[in-house]
């Protein structure tokens, strides 16, 4: 590990002059040089799969079951997808000939890299997607330099760890430290680079970029609403809604952020959250804090728990938990009822575990809110009425949407996009949609 204080902006320099002068010979690669990469990725993760489990515990207080599913099997997911089919996605697709002004010839679109990326990488999931995005850059061809983040200080080192063990420095190089080792390379001129984290920092990123005209993937968040209609089945949602809003301690950017349900429904709703919560974090009537985690830092649970205090300070309801630990940095898993639209919980987005839930008379009401309210990474729909759904569909934006369920247009890791839109994002990647996010879609045209 390079500590933060040595981290030299002369060093920093070497390495990008190293992967600048290699960038042509990771892009002429071979399929099967890239396919032999992130073997080794694969296996140097998998060979420190103790280790990684120990650091996510470190630093959030997850249990080795969820680390295991989302740091490795996220990340050796990808990594098996692209080895199956980057022969496919490496070869040129042929348009069909046509004539033009200077004749009749043939077309092609090549993949090609990018060329040098940089990768900055989240604390919330702080190895799977500092990893991840190692995927699609490497079988595209780029050369790529990544940060991991400092406010997991255990998963960036053996993150960083990973990625020397893995890599050549001229093919993949790491740098760990804060925000000025960050600075440091956002002053580079990179060809692309790729975000993940908020919306603040992803306008920080972006007008970094723009100083070099580089390209960018910004995977960013947002209010994510659940949408739930009077034909809906309560318990299955609460049920779903309950468990991904407190998975990770709510710190992850696709939690239901917020709920709107039919006044009527809504006690019932409400009580059937809080029978899932209580089922799934405590026991005896104590909260079972390794179930939970914890909040990553002081500064994070001193913000969240001043959401419930502003909101309840507004006039909200604490309908279930609302307790905290500050020792232990624990915010209760809590529920939310009579929310002012304008408390803070409202405007931003929430990165803890609590649940606002809101009521509707007419689907109209929603839809002018949230179209007011910026475009989420995601929003999520219960209903049996398909008209419902289309109507939902078409008066809204987001990143992606789930049908009757949470997390499954972003779970599938291979087929489907995932990414934001506007506030929420620019770009997408998982499978082949990760490939050409690191690609640059070269026209060529022979003429005959």
């Amino acid at each position: 590990m390079i500590p933060d204080n040595v981290v030299s902006a002369s060093e920093l320099h070497r390495i990008f002059q190293l992967q600048r002068s290699h960038q042509y010979t990771a892009k002429n690669s071979t399929a099967a040089q890239r396919k032999a990469k992130l073997q080794k990725l694969k296996d140097v993760i998998l060979a420190n799969a103790d280790a990684i489990c120990a650091a996510v515990y470190a630093d959030l207080r997850r249990n080795r079951e969820m680390a295991q599913y989302t740091e490795i099997y996220a990340t050796t997911v990808a990594i098996d997808d692209a080895i199956a089919h980057l022969d496919e996605w490496m070869q040129p697709v042929a348009v069909e000939p046509v004539g033009t002004s200077a004749g009749t010839g043939e077309g092609q679109i090549r993949y090609e890299a990018r060329g040098q990326v940089l990768v900055l990488g989240p604390w919330n999931f702080p190895i799977q997607l500092v990893l991840s995005p190692l995927v699609p850059a490497i079988a595209a061809g780029n050369v790529v330099i990544a940060k991991p983040n400092e406010l997991s200080p255990h998963c960036s080192a053996i993150t960083a760890k990973i990625i020397r063990e893995a890599f050549d420095e001229c093919d993949v190089a790491v740098f760990e430290g804060g925000i000025d080792v960050a600075n440091l390379l956002l002053d580079q001129p990179f060809n692309h680079v790729f975000f993940t984290g908020s919306p603040a920092v992803g306008r920080v990123v972006m007008a970094a970029a723009a100083k070099h005209l580089a390209s960018v993937t910004l995977e960013l968040g947002g209010k994510n609403p659940v949408v739930i209609d009077a034909t809906a089945d309560l318990v299955a949602a609460a049920g779903k809604i309950a468990a991904i809003r407190t998975m990770n301690a709510g710190q992850l950017c696709l939690c239901p952020d917020h709920v709107w349900i039919k006044r009527e429904q809504r006690d019932a709703f409400v009580q059937t959250v809080g029978a899932v919560l209580n089922k799934m974090y405590f026991v005896d009537g104590k909260l079972n804090a390794d179930a939970l985690g914890k909040i990553v830092n002081e500064r994070n649970f001193a913000r969240v728990t001043g959401y419930i205090a502003d909101a309840v300070e507004r006039g909200a309801k604490v309908a279930f938990g609302g307790g905290s630990d500050p020792v232990q940095q624990l915010v209760e898993p809590t529920v939310l009822v009579d929310v002012p639209v304008n408390a803070n919980i409202m405007r931003d987005e929430i990165f803890g575990p609590i649940l606002p839930v809101l009521v509707y008379d007419d689907l109209a009401e929603v839809l002018d809110y949230l179209q007011n309210h910026g475009k989420p990474l995601a929003a999520y729909i219960y209903s049996k009425d398909q008209k419902f759904v289309e109507r939902f569909l078409a008066n809204t934006s987001s990143g992606g949407v789930t049908v009757n369920g949470v997390l499954s247009h972003a779970s599938d890791a291979t087929r489907l996009p995932f990414g934001g839109v506007n506030d929420s994002g620019i770009g997408a990647y998982h499978g082949f949609h990760g490939f050409r996010e690191l690609s640059h879609a070269r026209s060529v045209f022979t003429c005959a």
